[in-house]
């Protein structure tokens, strides 16, 4: 009796041990990505034009940051729908940013081109590494995170988006 009690007394420790890393592992990636908020809303980036932009204004509101570049094209095909999405929203509580991966040359072009109609910010190369911080571990793109009010990850999408999809996610956090 002594010995199955030793031997379930382990078995649990070790399922307690294991989950306990499990969850330590789960939190990391979170507690990154809300630091990558942190980040994201310290900085100043030129918009298409070179004007710095202070990134601190997009706090308390839900805000969808669209990582592109000018060649991808699933990132500009995503663009009008994002466009079109943007003049639905409440801009007291909802944004919609670009961080373009590119030149600023590149990107100043692409915007007096296409007068896409949402926030366009130059980051450069410095963004895939802003964008590896929101979990973005391949670099692919187009990469988007939806950022609640609260200032925490909600979602992050790697590929061309589902519109429907932002959209249901953007209601819950309504």
């Amino acid at each position: 009796m002594k010995k199955n009690t030793l031997a379930f007394l382990f078995v649990g420790l070790l399922f307690a041990g294991g989950g306990a890393l499990l969850a330590s592992r789960h939190t990391e990636p979170a507690a990154a990505a809300d630091s990558a908020v942190a980040n994201l809303y310290a900085q100043s980036m030129p918009d298409p034009k070179g004007q710095q932009q202070a990134l601190a204004g997009l706090k308390g509101k839900a805000v969808v940051v669209n990582f592109w570049a000018t060649w991808c094209v699933p990132c500009v095909d995503e663009m009008p729908e994002l466009s079109a999405l943007h003049q639905e929203l409440d801009k007291n509580r909802f944004e919609i940013i670009g961080i373009g991966i590119d030149s600023p040359t590149n990107i100043a072009q692409f915007s007096e081109k296409y007068r896409i109609g949402y926030p366009l910010y130059v980051a450069g190369m410095t963004g895939t590494e802003l964008s590896r911080q929101f979990g973005n571990k391949a670099g692919g793109l187009p990469y988007t995170v939806l950022i609640g009010r609260d200032g925490t990850v909600k979602k992050s999408y790697l590929g061309r988006l589902k519109l429907d999809e932002l959209r249901r996610d953007l209601q819950k956090l309504s």
